[in-house]
């Protein structure tokens, strides 16, 4: 189950994962499987075990006495119809448990990754105290779930103990009217205590079958996501692509109704730096989300060697690019790995030009093993330069026709980035590069300057012309050089 729920986080859409927290999906992956896994091996096994002795016993009642084993029958009707009841009361409740524990995931998973800036901003007690209240919820939802859930035993007991009652009452009746001996009240009330006691080890672990269903339910609504849209009946593999892309009369919004993509229109011809500039929230990264296709417009198209990417595979597609993200991501694994990674078969040949490029090579070397030194999981033991180093090699050696560079260098220093960008125009020429920036310093060289504000394309040209024309951009520009 585990690995399928896997699967299925591969297959869904970026917006799955920009719509629910990490540590709710971990939760789900974790915790809740790991209920729905004890349930199954050790609960579901003891009631099957249990359905023979039940079998067993009540075929041997109706053996030595039809009446009474009709008059123990009556107690099970009563018994069902409370454990279902129970269940409309208790289900509900053992799922806000489970969606407690993943927002208490959620919360620890967001507090740990920014431990520094808590501890920066000597804000440990608030913090301590906010997972006080969360936990205290997600406590709470235990209790009040388990509450009902343990009560559901003892009252199932209760009702087969009324069963022995009658046993006892009726077989006495029965013993007078000699209708039935003494050894075969006794043998009866035997095998009503090996039907009975069963049926009571199962409604003493209902609790547990009522948070594996819970579980099982959150688990099955990630399973029942809607995945990425197939591609198009006849899609064909996008193999070699030059690098002319084009944007025409693109509309997009996240949500239905709130459009913040207006009518953008773009040409970027093979082996040309694009820029894209303008203030936070202007649709920069949203741009890119299209053109990788983790989103498709609203309105309009992307055209790709003049092919509308509708029309080619999501896989081929995004092969096309190379992209190197402001946020970086290293994994565990020796530092040829992470920076071969997505190029099967890389030589370390390749690996050491690409860092060579990136101006990486001499720190790699100065590592006791070099290229085999183990990074630690998200690159912990490395600072965040050289991380987003490592990433900007591996975009390198990828041998894509198209890259994408969101603040790619916005971690290492200004002599660095020159001289990175340097290396980049040399690596990357004849191929067409998507470059969003907020320090205009580094893209005074671009051949195409896009300025976007608030979804809409207010300028556009070189940083000359732009300059000259003394508007949103120029302002931009002297913002930052006032």
């Amino acid at each position: 189950m585990r690995k399928d729920v896997f699967d299925k986080l591969m297959r869904l859409p970026v917006g799955y994962f920009d719509r629910n927290p990490a540590g709710d999906i971990i939760s789900r992956v974790s915790y809740d499987i790991d209920v729905v896994s004890t349930c199954m091996s050790t609960d579901i096994v003891q009631i099957l075990t249990s359905l023979v002795t039940v079998a067993g016993s009540f075929a041997m009642m109706l053996y030595i006495s039809p009446i009474l084993a009709g008059i123990v029958v009556i107690t099970i009707p009563v018994a069902i119809i409370y454990t279902s009841k129970m269940r409309t009361i208790t289900q509900p409740r053992f799922v806000n448990r489970s969606k407690r524990y993943g927002i208490m995931n959620g919360f620890v998973e967001e507090m740990f990754s920014g431990q520094k800036t808590i501890m920066a901003y000597a804000y440990e007690n608030q913090v301590a105290e906010k997972f006080g209240q969360i936990n205290q919820k997600a406590a709470d939802a235990y209790y009040d779930a388990d509450y009902y859930g343990v009560s559901i035993g003892p009252t199932v007991g209760s009702i087969n103990n009324l069963g022995l009652c009658l046993i006892a009452v009726f077989g006495s009746f029965f013993y007078m009217m000699g209708r039935i001996s003494l050894g075969q009240i006794s043998s009866f009330v035997l095998y009503s205590r090996k039907f009975s006691g069963p049926i009571n080890e199962a409604a003493n672990i209902m609790n547990e079958l009522y948070s594996a269903l819970a579980a099982a339910e959150r688990v099955f609504t990630l399973l029942d996501e809607a995945e990425e849209l197939a591609d198009c009946e006849g899609a064909k593999e996008l193999s070699s692509a030059e690098g002319n892309v084009a944007l025409q009369n693109v509309y997009f919004g996240y949500e239905k109704g709130k459009t913040i993509i207006h009518n953008l229109n773009l040409t970027a011809d093979a082996g040309k730096l694009i820029a894209i500039v303008g203030p936070t929230g202007a649709g920069k990264t949203t741009i890119i989300n299209l053109l990788m296709r983790f989103y498709d417009v609203d309105a309009g198209r992307i055209l790709v060697e003049g092919e509308d990417i509708r029309n080619y595979t999501r896989k081929s597609l995004r092969g096309a690019y190379a992209m190197v993200l402001q946020d970086t991501w290293v994994f565990k694994g020796t530092i040829f790995d992470n920076i071969a990674y997505g190029k099967e078969g890389a030589t370390m040949e390749e690996v050491v030009e690409a860092a060579k490029a990136a101006h990486i090579h001499s720190f790699i070397m100065r590592l006791p093993q070099g290229y085999k030194t183990v990074i630690s999981e998200d690159g912990g033991n490395i600072s965040k330069g050289q991380k987003q180093l490592l990433t900007i090699a591996r975009a390198m050696l990828y041998d894509a026709r198209m890259l994408i560079l969101d603040e790619a260098t916005s971690n290492v220093d200004t002599g660095t980035e020159r001289k990175i960008q340097k290396a980049m125009r040399e690596l990357m020429k004849d191929k067409t590069c998507f470059v969003i920036a907020h320090r205009l310093s580094t893209i005074q060289n671009a051949d195409h300057i896009l300025v976007i504000d608030h979804g809409d394309v207010v300028e556009q040209g070189n940083h000359e012309s732009l300059m000259r024309q003394k508007g949103f951009y120029y302002k931009l520009y002297a913002a930052q050089f006032e």
